[in-house]
This record gives C-alpha cells, structure tokens and sequence, in this order.
C-alpha cells in the first residue's frame, strides 16, 4: 500500500487573498455570533432583517422587503409564512391593489422586534469595537457599497 504523509500545516494561502473567500469568512464569522446571540429568539439574520424592514415599513409589499435583501420570491413566502405562523407579521390586502400583499408586525411582533433590536444594537456597538471605532466601521461600509452592482 501506497501511503503519503499529510502536509505538516494545511496552505490556505492560495485563497487568503481573494476578497470574495475573506468576505465570506467575515460574513461566518459575524453570522455564527449573530446565531449565538439571538438564539433565545429563535431567529436567523435573515428572519431579523425581514422583521426589522417591516416593522421601519408598515405596509410594504413582499416584493420590496424581498428585494432589497436580494430574497428570491419563493424563498421569501416561505420565510414570511414561518414568521406569520409565529403570529410576528401579518399579510393584509393592500388598498386598490388585491395581487399584493401588505406586510405589518402583529402587536407581539412589534415587542419581539423591540426586544431584537435592543440586542442588535448591543451586537453592532461591540462589531463596531472590534473594528476599531465608527470610523473604521464608515470605512468599512462605503468599501462594501463599492462591490454592490449599480442598478441602471
């Protein structure tokens, strides 16, 4: 049998300097302490982002809250349906239109966002710490803006 030593250390140098591969291991990083934060909430970040623009919203329709978190349509209504079936939002037929739906917080998920959002702030003072200051974390974000694809 032919057997080969393993390397002593694995190289992830070929990777390291790729924006892309340190991007997402930022956005695992951030995530996993995301999860571990809002785990008394039962919420992932894509379920807080959702809760958060509806309830800065009221009355949007799916298709704006789904967009601007670049949500495909049907994984969107399955996520809008499991936050409904937490009785946190509710879907109500938008005034002159009955093909949308208008999005709003039930009276429960106004309090549950209130509380989320306390957290959340809680969670982005201590991201902005890590970084360095609000600055840093200005920096950060218009850097960011800069890899978003323009519109037009």
């Amino acid at each position: 049998m032919n057997e080969t030593k393993p390397p002593r250390s694995f190289d992830t140098g070929s990777v390291s300097g790729i924006i892309g591969y340190r991007l997402r291991r930022a956005q695992v990083g951030v995530f996993q302490q995301f999860m571990a934060r809002f785990a008394e909430f039962g919420l992932t970040p894509a379920e807080y982002s959702v809760l958060a623009l509806i309830g800065a919203n009221p009355g949007s329709k799916q298709t704006q809250v789904g967009e601007a978190l670049g949500i495909k349509r049907a994984n969107f209504v399955t996520l809008i349906n499991a936050l409904e079936a937490r009785g946190l939002t509710e879907r109500r037929q938008r005034a002159g239109d009955r093909r949308a739906n208008a999005l709003f917080l039930t009276e429960s998920g106004e309090a549950f966002i209130a509380k989320a959002n306390a957290v959340q702030a809680q969670f982005e003072a201590e991201m902005v710490e890590q970084l360095g200051g609000q600055q840093a974390r200005d920096q950060l974000v218009a850097l960011l803006d800069r890899l978003v694809p323009t519109q037009g």
